[in-house]
């Protein structure tokens, strides 16, 4: 299990490092733009390229944020719970969110192949969608691989309680 968790860190670090990227990407140009409208002369794409490297950071973010346990989280009444409802709350939170992104991985998987087939291209720019819909694909399927390591995680744990 130690060596799963050192594999799984170490490649949403790498997830996490390309959504860091995308950021600086998304931020850079943003600013080229603005300060290029001053002088009339705008990025063209600006808004495309920021909409899809937006895809990216988001979806490449999630699985290191739930490692780290990063997401925000109402946690005023859920302390005033005992140990044991907490977990169990937890576990049912594990399996709904793996089910969702598990779906939502695989319907942009189905998309991806989709767009790739039909050619679909960005308005301005002309760049292909589907490798950035495969990226959200990614980014959900990581996210779902580090949900069921923290369910697994959670039924050992519950085992040991009772």
């Amino acid at each position: 299990m130690i060596v799963i968790n050192k594999v799984l860190l170490s490649v949403t670090q790498v997830f996490n490092r390309l959504a860091s990227a995308a950021v600086i990407v998304m931020m850079f140009l943003t600013c080229a733009d603005v300060i290029l409208r001053f002088f009339r002369c705008p990025i063209p794409g600006t808004y495309e390229m920021v909409g899809l490297l937006g895809s990216i950071f988001v979806s490449f973010s999630l699985a290191k944020t739930s490692l780290d346990n990063g997401h925000i989280a109402v946690d005023f009444f859920f302390q005033k719970f005992t140990p044991k409802l907490r977990r169990t709350i937890e576990f049912g939170n594990c399996i709904i969110c793996t089910i969702l992104f598990s779906i939502i991985t695989w319907y942009s998987f189905l998309y991806g192949i989709d767009l790739k087939t039909t050619g679909e291209v960005s308005m301005t720019l002309q760049i292909p969608i589907y490798p950035f819909v495969f990226g959200i694909a990614a980014g959900c399927g990581m996210l779902c691989v580090v949900l069921m390591l923290q369910l697994s995680q959670l039924f050992s744990s519950q085992g040991t309680d009772s």
